[in-house]
């Protein structure tokens, strides 16, 4: 009894759809040249979390309930007396993702959060780093079906970063395009 090894259904995607169309787009002559999705980077501040340590807490639980995956806190590098901030004092939450846990996040995130945001017309097709990788914002993580209204103290917001081993902007858009990304301009695309 041969047991097959569960892949996530944009990893399906990618291979079987994302890397010929990108390997016609581009002109590559290998697979190994085509640029795929390395990991996904969660970053969350959390303000007010010098007076108050339990903000702290509450953003690694969110993200953690979000991504499926125990995030850290991320601490201060220096001293700064106008905020009362202490060098390796906590200040946010982060998680960075791979492998199958990545591919499970961004299939949950395009599928079912960002069609949650409120007045959603597409993500911005300008924030690319130069370098292939694209950075967006959320403004509020109540956008995930996995957080509870009711439970949470505060709305605040995240940042998300897609790396990717694109060379140029225009391969990584296409690439996040090709995955399912809703990016505004996507209809002057197709026509």
């Amino acid at each position: 009894m041969a047991t097959t090894k569960y892949q996530p259904r944009v990893q399906n995607k990618y291979k079987e759809e994302v890397v010929p169309a990108l390997m016609k787009k581009f002109g590559y002559s290998t697979v190994m040249q085509c640029p795929r999705l390395v990991k996904i980077c969660l970053n969350q501040g959390v303000k007010g979390s010098v007076a108050d340590k339990k903000l702290i807490d509450d953003a690694i639980k969110e993200m953690t309930l979000v991504t499926g995956q125990k995030a850290i806190p991320t601490l201060s590098k220096k001293d700064i007396s106008n905020f009362k901030l202490r060098k390796h004092m906590p200040i946010g939450a982060r998680v960075t993702l791979r492998g199958s846990n990545m591919y499970e996040f961004l299939d949950r995130f395009i599928a079912v959060s960002l069609p949650r945001v409120r007045d959603f017309k597409g993500i911005n097709e300008k924030s690319f780093d130069g370098h292939g990788n694209y950075t967006m914002g959320i403004t509020e993580q109540i956008i995930f079906p996995e957080i509870d209204i009711d439970k949470i103290n505060r709305i605040s917001g995240m940042d998300i970063t897609f790396v990717t081993t694109a060379r140029t902007n225009e391969e990584a858009y296409e690439l996040l395009k090709e995955l399912g990304m809703p990016f505004k301009n996507m209809k002057k695309d197709n026509q």
